[in-house]
């Protein structure tokens, strides 16, 4: 069965644009059904309205509390009977309680090797660390910020000459990349998250799931 999918953004929506392509290439089995967006501004939203995809803005200015405006969010979700939940550069902090309602069907992508560098600033921090590689991570998301278990990741070298918006560069391509691919083995059954451990084909994955790196796709 088609799985129905829906996206949340608060940006320009590249990663949007890139499993809008996948699914118009048939890569992933699944229909795009809402477009979310916090900010009413954001370009994401032309995105998913030149692809025919209904959108809603839900500003979160516009609400007192954090539980206000998360539970509109959920009755939205709900409402168009989301199989499958896609962070894409949404730039909110997700209330226990609502993450919870969703456990096990809300992905997020976060541009470090996790558990390497939650939160901001991921491309500096690696730098500054003097890591040999970076790139990006496709979890579940959990009620811990950034710390959901993994289904991907995707790696690239830190090259000498790399300032973090260079790499930001780099990370981005892989972006695009894995999060179509793991949605799509959302969608045909093949990864099932439960109880917060992730399975391919009913094997248990390790802590850090399949890797991708940027030489494999040059």
């Amino acid at each position: 069965m088609t799985k129905r999918i829906a996206v949340l953004i608060s940006g320009s929506g590249s990663n949007l644009q890139a499993i809008i392509d996948a699914v118009s290439k048939k890569q992933i089995n699944g229909e795009i059904v809402l477009v979310i967006s916090n900010k009413g501004d954001a370009y994401g939203l032309q995105r998913a309205q030149q692809a025919n995809i209904e959108t809603q803005v839900l500003q979160h200015t516009d609400y007192d509390s954090r539980e206000a405006f998360d539970k509109d969010l959920s009755n939205a979700l709900i409402a168009a009977k989301a199989d499958v939940i896609v962070l894409a550069g949404f730039m909110r902090i997700l209330t226990e309680q609502f993450v919870n309602q969703f456990q096990d069907k809300m992905l997020n992508i976060h541009p470090s090797l996790l558990p390497k560098y939650k939160g901001l600033n991921t491309h500096q921090r690696a730098i500054d660390a003097k890591d040999s590689h970076a790139g990006c991570s496709v979890h579940y998301v959990t009620a811990e910020l950034d710390g959901g278990p993994i289904a991907m990741q995707g790696i690239t070298a830190i090259d000498v000459t790399d300032d973090a918006e260079q790499l930001a560069q780099k990370v981005h391509r892989l972006e695009h990349i894995i999060y179509p691919k793991v949605i799509s083995w959302i969608c045909d059954d093949q990864l099932t998250s439960i109880d917060n451990r992730l399975y391919f084909n009913s094997e248990l994955l390790d802590e850090t799931g399949f890797k991708l790196s940027l030489d494999d796709v040059q």
